[in-house]
C-alpha cells in the first residue's frame, strides 16, 4: 500500500508518494493555480506519472489546503449563516459578529438570535436547567425560511456546560434536517464568549468551501481510479477524516506551516528545534516541541476577526523565493509582495522583467537552479550592490523572526525546508546548527503524509466531591474519543499532552484542563 500527501502553498502545490516504510518514492511540485483545484489535480497527475504506482495500491490521500483561509480573506464562497446565542436574560450588551467588518457580513450574513439559557462559571443556570422548546422552535422556524445555509450555536460558558448547545443542535435536526450544518462553539473554541462565538461562526461560514474541496478531491481521485481514504491536515500537525473536515473546516486553517514543521521533524530526526519553512511567498517559522508544533497561547485574528480556537505558534514574514526586490531611497528592500506561482514567467532569470529574491541568490553565484528556462547570464545586468544588499536584507529579516519566536537566548538547531530554502545558503546567528535535510523541498507534503490523527479538548471541569485523578482521567478519555471520532485507530490512540490550569476569579472547585491525544489512522485496504 502507498499513500500520497498533498500541500497547497501560495506558490506551489507539492505532492509526495510514500510506501509503508515511510520512505519517499516520488515528490513533485506543480504551480498553485488561482482556482487551487487545478493545481491539486496537476500535482496528483504528476506524482502518479513519476512514481508509476498502480493507483489501486494507494490506500490514503492527505491534503493540506489553504481554501478555508483564502475564502475568509477573499470574502468568497462563504455560506450564509445565522448565529444563535444562548444567553438570556443576560449576554446581549454586545451583539454577535459585532467586530466583523461590512464586507465579511455581506459575504456570510449577519442574522442572529437570542434564546434563554446558558450558565455561570460554576455551572449554575442563568435561566433554567434546560432550553425552552417553544422558544427554540420559533427561532428555528425563522431560520428555516430565511435562506440561511448554516448556523453557529454559542452558549454562555459552554466549556463548563455544553448541554444547552447540544440540546439546541438536536432540535435543529428536527426542523432543518440531518444534513443541515450546525456548529456548536464548545467543540471549536475555548473560554471567552465573543472569541468562541466568532470561531464557531467562521466555521459555519466555511462549510460550503469544505464541501466543494472535499467533493472536488473525491472526483479527482475517482478520475484516476484511486479508491482511498481521504484525510485533511489540521493546524496542530495531525489529520482528520473527510467527514470530520466537512464538519470542522476551520481546523484546516494554518495547516500548511504545521505540515512543514512535522515534515521537517521527520526529515531531520529532531523533536525539539526551530523550523524555518521558506516558500515562494512567505517564510513561516515555528517551534517543534516533543515532535509537535507549539500552540499559540494568544488569541488569533483571522481575516479581521478575533478568535480563540487552537492555532500553531507561527511567525510569518513576507520573504520568499518570489519576493520582489526594489531599490528605494532607504536602500534595497525585499517583499512583502511576491510574483508567487508566476516566478517562472516574471523573474529575470526566467526571462521576465521582475527582480526577485531568487534572482539575487542566483546572481551571487551561491546557488544554481536546474531548470530549462533558467539562464543566470540574464542577471549580469543586476548591479552587485543590489543583490548583496538584498541577501543581507533577507538574512536579517529571517534571523530577527527566529529571535522573536525563541523562548531563550540559547542557540538551538534550525531546520531549513521549503522550495525557497536556497535563500539562506550560509549559517544563521543564534542557531547551534543549520540543517538542510534531504527532500526538504517537499517537507510540507511529507508532513501531511506522515501525520497522525488527533483529538483535543480545552474545557472547565468541576472538582467538587471528585478525586483529581478521576477528573484528569475523564479529560484524557474525552480527548482520546475525539481522536477516534476524527479517524484514529482506537488501538493506537495515546495521550500526548495533559495540562491543568487553575482559573482566576472562578471558584476553586473548577479547573481548566487541556488534553490532546493522537493515534495512527485507521487501516484501509485499497481496492
Amino acid at each position: 500500500m502507498y499513500k500520497i500527501g498533498i500541500d497547497v502553498g501560495g506558490t506551489n502545490t507539492d505532492a509526495v508518494m510514500m510506501n509503508e516504510q515511510q520512505q519517499v518514492i516520488a515528490n513533485v511540485k506543480a504551480p498553485t493555480t488561482q482556482d487551487v483545484e487545478s493545481g491539486i489535480y496537476d500535482a496528483l497527475d504528476r506524482i502518479l506519472k513519476q512514481s508509476a504506482i498502480d493507483p489501486r495500491r494507494i490506500s490514503s490521500v492527505m491534503l493540506g489546503t489553504t481554501h478555508a483561509t483564502n475564502a475568509i480573506i477573499e470574502r468568497s464562497r462563504l455560506a450564509k449563516i445565522a448565529c444563535v446565542r444562548i444567553c438570556l436574560p443576560a449576554g446581549t450588551s454586545v451583539e454577535p459578529m459585532f467586530t466583523w467588518d461590512a464586507s465579511l457580513k455581506a459575504a456570510a450574513g449577519s442574522d442572529y438570535y437570542y434564546v434563554h439559557g446558558g450558565c455561570e462559571s460554576n455551572g449554575r443556570p442563568l435561566a433554567a436547567k434546560s432550553l425552552d422548546r417553544d422558544e427554540c422552535m420559533h427561532v428555528l422556524k425563522q431560520i428555516q425560511t430565511s435562506g440561511v445555509e448554516s448556523i453557529a450555536v454559542t452558549s454562555i460558558f459552554s466549556p463548563v456546560l455544553a448541554s444547552y448547545e447540544e440540546q439546541f443542535a438536536q432540535w435543529a435536526v428536527e426542523v432543518l434536517g440531518e444534513n443541515f450544518p450546525v456548529t456548536i462553539s464548545s467543540e471549536i473554541g475555548s473560554l471567552g464568549l465573543l472569541e468562541r462565538e466568532n470561531s464557531a461562526a467562521l466555521n459555519a461560514a466555511l462549510v460550503k468551501v469544505a464541501s466543494a474541496v472535499s467533493g472536488g478531491l473525491e472526483m479527482a481521485l475517482k478520475r484516476y481510479g484511486i479508491e482511498a481514504q481521504i484525510y485533511f491536515a489540521q493546524n496542530d500537525g495531525t489529520l482528520m477524516t473527510l467527514e470530520y473536515a466537512r464538519k470542522y473546516p476551520i481546523l484546516t486553517i494554518g495547516s500548511g506551516p504545521t505540515n512543514s514543521i512535522r515534515g521537517a521533524a521527520e526529515l531531520s530526526g529532531l523533536k525539539d528545534c526551530i523550523i524555518c519553512d521558506i516558500g515562494g511567498t512567505t517564510t513561516d517559522i515555528g517551534i517543534l516541541v516533543n515532535g509537535f508544533p507549539r500552540e499559540s497561547s494568544v488569541a488569533v485574528t483571522l481575516g479581521g476577526v478575533r478568535t480563540n480556537f487552537r492555532m500553531p505558534d507561527i511567525v510569518s514574514i513576507g520573504i520568499g523565493g518570489g519576493s520582489i526586490v526594489r531599490q528605494t531611497e532607504e536602500g534595497v528592500t525585499v517583499g512583502p509582495d511576491s510574483v508567487g506561482y508566476n516566478i517562472v514567467r516574471d523573474s529575470i532569470a526566467f526571462g521576465g522583467d521582475v527582480l526577485t529574491a531568487t534572482d539575487c541568490l542566483l546572481a551571487s553565484g551561491q546557488v544554481v537552479i536546474d531548470h530549462p528556462d533558467c539562464d543566470q547570464s540574464r542577471l549580469e545586468k543586476v548591479p552587485p550592490y543590489v543583490w548583496q544588499q538584498a541577501i543581507a536584507y533577507i538574512n536579517d529579516r529571517v534571523q530577527t523572526a527566529i529571535d522573536q519566536i525563541k523562548t531563550s537566548a540559547a542557540d538551538v538547531p534550525v531546520v531549513l525546508v521549503g522550495g525557497g530554502a536556497i535563500l539562506i545558503p550560509g549559517g544563521i546567528d543564534g542557531a547551534s546548527e543549520v540543517i538542510r535535510p534531504q527532500h526538504s523541498g517537499c517537507a510540507n507534503a511529507l508532513g501531511a503524509a506522515i501525520a497522525q490523527v488527533s483529538g483535543d479538548i480545552d474545557k472547565m471541569f468541576s472538582m467538587a466531591g471528585r478525586k483529581r485523578e478521576l477528573v484528569l482521567e475523564e479529560a484524557a478519555n474525552e480527548a482520546k474519543q475525539k481522536a477516534i471520532d476524527a479517524g484514529a485507530d482506537p488501538a493506537t490512540v495515546e495521550l500526548i499532552d495533559l495540562e491543568e490550569l487553575p482559573m482566576a476569579y472562578v471558584t476553586s472547585e473548577f479547573v481548566r484542563i487541556k488534553a490532546k491525544a493522537a493515534g495512527a489512522m485507521k487501516a484501509m485496504s485499497a481496492v
